[in-house]
């Protein structure tokens, strides 16, 4: 919220400064997020008045004016401005002058100079020049009764400041200039300056009759007509410079006075014009595929869902939000009727967000207006429409005021001895009256407990808690004492058999990926294709409608970070996630950590794009494969030894996927992208993909001694022929079974020989089709050398262990 600080100070005028005020309001909860001069500095700068206004005699655009500005003599000063005329008075900056900087930081000084020929003696301003708005169509043009002579900056309150809070959604109360103001004498002590809403002479006895059929909707309903009334007036220029120093340009005098209202006290209301309404007003729910076209111009379709004013022939206004283009004021307006409402806050919220737009209306109602002060608001803009609008054939009609179901306030109670607790301080019942009798808050008093019935305008009173915020932030959060906790504080050590996240991220760092940080919420697309998850857990609010389900998956933010970078170019992407997924699980019960039915565990998944190692000259450029990224994952869980199994993913290629156990247990899954989501989701190269459980990933070995070897060890080679069925694990574990007493150390296959297939009809020895494995061995002993007869053996059972097990045999 913006307003300017010389309008909070005509309700409210604490003996502060402007940095401390903001910095009292920033400490009672209402925090000033900018503070902001109305305008840049510069001087010298008067109100003049153009006497006289010749055509340069050496320049067809430029014009020879004589200025008044309150001195002896006139000035005179050349322009180029297409409204320069006589008889305007405008902003005149005098010899010595200092304008605001332009583009190169630097202040403009106004000297005497010649202009083609012709001395000119200051310098006519526009509101651009003086940073005042952007329009540089000419001069500034100020009305005819501004002081000749006087300080510009001192005629239109330039020293002013602009103060924009960041309020939180309890403090609807605060969302007005008199809101703040009455907070401000809460905290401050000084006299608050209330308004009063006289009430105006009937002079007609015209009305419209409302019906209200939703009384959950509206709870109540104010209106009057007021009839010849001149909606070509112009608005004045306090109101305007009001209203622009709150973000809120200047439309017309109808449409400005209910903004002005608004800011001032918090009251969106709304004026219609009279001879368009058809008949009598019905405030109800709407109906499915019922349109209306709004004051923005947009035509948005209706249902169940959302209120409306409507009338015998179509509907008129989107209830509590935006009225609609058929009712709105014009300059041919004549006579209108001004409509003020309590809409109940829940009836309000996210309507707008449906129809893509949001409205500073409905910003408040759906956090609460005011009910009681509906005639009193329709009093105070009926007021200014006759002070701005008003001639002598205006007449005003009485106030209908229907109050079918009006909020009761319940009472809350406080109790000072939890106070004292919750905010951590000694306080006695005393300070908590004086603090909540500051705020206006009526209440009554028992030993230890205060009872307070909330004002209407205060929707956020509504618990304990409540009452004791009212009291901190009558005290100052900045004056709570900074006490240290009472109860001892142990941190949890990690066991040595357990690695934090951080450890694992830096593991995937030194791996050559980037971490990426990513929504939690997704499109519902990805679970289906990339997940298989058809019991999605979705999203009553969005804060997009294509991000309205949970994930149960890394993969698909993962695919969309890729797509992002491939669109910027990027050739070579290596990318990781550290972060929770969301399942159903109705095992899971409530507890400080959990959520019941639903299971949240932590993942760390990855995703290799382009080339496998960063290009460089000397060697050939290769693209990422399967094998690259299972070499990731083995490194990622060293010195656990995992073992990879052909599988199954909804994401991934059929033939080129494996599940990663270590042990028994699988942890997840690793594979190439399937083919027809890399050409679903348009991806240039196709990427490699792991998705593994994080505390399997955090689990590790505990190290253990083991003696260095002192002799030296001996390599033989051996290669065989098995079955295309054979995995590489069933080739290491046939190895590692095989009876060497202990001299085997280490097995790795190194080679992987398949013949190519028969061509012309040329016949081949039977089973050369199967693969040839070469697999390195090392043997070595820590008793003594190796003699070639404990090397043949071994070797020997090897190779009668791959033939057992396997059906291996031996290649020669």
């Amino acid at each position: 919220m913006q307003f300017s600080e010389s309008w909070l100070r005509s309700f409210c005028n604490p003996s502060l400064t402007t940095a401390q005020l903001a910095d009292t309001l920033t400490m009672a909860g209402l925090e000033v997020e900018d503070l902001q001069p109305v305008a840049p500095p510069f001087t010298k700068i008067v109100v003049g008045e153009i006497k006289e206004a010749e055509q340069h005699p050496n320049a067809d655009r430029l014009r020879v004016c004589k200025v008044d500005v309150g001195q002896a003599e006139l000035l005179n000063i050349v322009c180029g401005a297409p409204n320069a005329r006589i008889g305007i008075r405008i902003p005149c900056a005098l010899v010595g002058a200092e304008l605001p900087p332009g583009e190169d930081g630097k202040p403009f000084l106004i000297k005497v100079g010649k202009l083609r020929g012709v001395e000119s003696q200051g310098m006519l301003c526009s509101a651009r020049e003086l940073k005042l708005a952007e329009d540089h169509g000419g001069l500034m043009e100020l009305p005819l009764g501004a002081p000749l002579g006087q300080n510009i900056r001192d005629y239109l309150n330039l020293d002013d400041t602009l103060f924009t809070l960041k309020l939180t959604p309890n403090l609807a109360h605060c969302l007005s200039v008199f809101g703040v103001a009455r907070e401000v004498a809460a905290l401050t002590g000084a006299p608050l300056n209330a308004p009063t809403f006289p009430a105006l002479a009937v002079t007609n006895q015209d009305s419209v009759r409302v019906k209200i059929s939703a009384p959950d909707l509206c709870g109540r309903f104010s209106g009057r007509v007021v009839r010849h009334i001149n909606t070509k007036a112009k608005t004045p220029q306090w109101m305007i410079d009001r209203l622009a120093r709150s973000g809120q340009r200047s439309v017309t005098a109808l449409v400005d006075i209910s903004n002005y209202v608004m800011f001032e006290l918090g009251r969106p209301s709304h004026i219609f014009d009279l001879d368009k309404i058809h008949g009598a007003l019905d405030v109800r729910w709407g109906k499915a595929g019922e349109q209306l076209k709004l004051l923005n111009g947009n035509t948005v379709t209706l249902d169940e869902k959302v209120g409306v004013i409507a009338d015998d022939v179509q509907v008129e206004s989107l209830a509590g939000i935006m009225g609609g283009d058929a009712t709105a004021v014009s300059d041919d307006t004549q006579n209108v009727y001004i409509e003020a409402a309590f809409w109940w806050p829940a009836t309000i919220a996210g309507r707008s967000r449906r129809f893509n737009f949001s409205t500073d209306a409905g910003h408040r109602f759906e956090r609460g207006v005011d009910p009681k002060q509906t005639v009193e608001h329709i009093e105070r803009i009926t007021q200014l429409v006759l002070d701005i609008c008003g001639t002598p054939e205006t007449t005003v009609g009485a106030i209908d005021d229907q109050q079918p179901n009006i909020p009761q306030p319940k009472s809350v109670q406080l109790r000072v001895a939890r106070a004292a607790k919750v905010i951590g301080m000694p306080l006695t019942q005393a300070q908590c009256v004086d603090a909540l009798q500051r705020l206006g808050l009526p209440l009554t008093e028992e030993e230890g407990v205060i009872t307070v019935s909330p004002p209407s305008y205060r929707f956020d009173i509504q618990i304990e808690e409540d009452l004791i915020e009212e009291v901190v932030r009558m005290v100052g959060f900045n004056n709570l004492p900074n006490t240290p906790p009472l109860a001892p504080i142990s941190a949890k050590v990690r066991t040595e058999s357990s690695r934090n996240a951080f450890a694992v991220r830096r593991s995937l760092a030194a791996l050559g990926y980037q971490e990426t940080i990513n929504f939690s919420f997704v499109e519902e697309r990805w679970e289906k294709e990339l997940a298989g998850n058809t019991d999605l857990i979705r999203l009553l609010n969005p804060i997009a409608s294509q991000m309205n389900v949970m994930r149960s998956s890394l993969l698909g933010s993962l695919l969309q970070v890729l797509k992002f970078n491939q669109a910027r170019r990027a050739s070579r992407v290596r990318i990781f996630e550290v972060g929770r997924v969301f399942l159903r699980d109705a095992s899971i019960k409530n507890s400080h950590a959990t959520v019941e039915s639903f299971n949240q565990p932590m993942r760390v998944a990855g995703l290799a794009c382009g080339g496998a190692d960063a290009l460089q000259w000397g060697r050939k450029e290769q693209g990422v494969d399967f094998f690259d990224v299972k070499g990731d994952v083995e490194a990622l869980l060293a010195p656990l030894k995992p073992e990879f199994k052909v599988a199954s993913h909804p994401a991934m290629h059929p033939g080129r996927c494996a599940e990663v156990f270590v042990g028994d247990k699988s942890i997840g899954y690793v594979g190439e992208l399937h083919p027809k989501w890399r050409q679903s989701y348009e991806l240039v190269q196709v990427p490699i993909l792991f998705e593994l459980d994080l505390a399997a990933v955090m689990t590790r070995n505990l190290p253990c001694y083991e003696t260095v070897p002192k002799l030296q060890a001996v390599q033989r080679d051996i290669a065989v022929v098995v079955g295309d069925q054979v995995t590489h694990s069933g080739l290491l574990a046939a190895i590692w079974a095989a009876p060497t007493n202990g001299l085997l150390r280490d097995a790795r296959l190194f080679d992987v020989y398949r013949p190519k297939a028969p061509q012309g009809g040329v016949e081949v020895e039977t089973g050369a089709l199967d693969r040839s494995l070469a697999v390195r061995l090392t043997l070595n002993s820590d008793d003594a050398t190796l003699t070639e007869d404990q090397i043949e053996a071994a070797v020997q059972a090897v190779v009668a262990q791959l033939l057992s097990d396997v059906n291996a045999r031996q290649r020669v």
